[in-house]
């Protein structure tokens, strides 16, 4: 009998596609993956290609690291310059930002700031726009792993 596929067992349910990634970048994730027991079961992990640890393989974190798997392989941005949760102040108030890029010259400054985690647009745009305008990030991408919009903040709340 053969093995349910891993990664669309944890997308089963999710709001999350993975149309926007390749079967060879699929597949490179997929061998990645292992089992690990937590709270008496067999659970899906994969040691995070930033933060290089065991991290627990759920839809979101599927994305994030078929995305930054891709930022790093296609787009040739080095691990040096990625973050992930990266915290994100508002007044008093702190949020985390699932990727960040760092700004080249200025590796404290974030540069590119993706969010993956709404599995509608308008939700996750504006999320996104308030992480940009907070850190002050020049532009914005959004994805949930079927669409992908890419924002370049002008000036504080005007993008294109």
């Amino acid at each position: 009998m053969p093995q349910p596929d891993i990664i669309q067992t944890i997308l089963k349910d999710a709001k999350y596609s993975l149309s926007l990634f390749s079967v060879e970048e699929i597949e490179l994730l997929r061998k990645r993956v292992f089992a690990k027991a937590a709270k008496g079961k067999e659970t899906p992990y994969v040691k995070c290609i930033i933060r290089e640890k065991d991290i627990q393989l759920k839809p979101e974190e599927v994305v994030r690291q078929l995305y930054a798997s891709r930022l790093i392989n296609e787009y040739n941005y080095p691990k040096e310059r990625l973050a992930f949760e990266h915290t994100v102040n508002f007044g008093r108030e702190k949020k985390s930002a699932d990727i960040v890029i760092f700004d080249k010259d200025r590796p404290d400054t974030p540069f590119i700031i993706v969010e993956l985690k709404k599995p509608k647009l308008q939700d996750g745009k504006n999320q996104l726009r308030s992480y940009c305008n907070a850190t002050g990030a020049p532009i914005g991408v959004w994805t949930n792993g079927r669409q992908l919009s890419h924002y370049h903040r002008k000036e504080k709340n005007y993008y294109v």
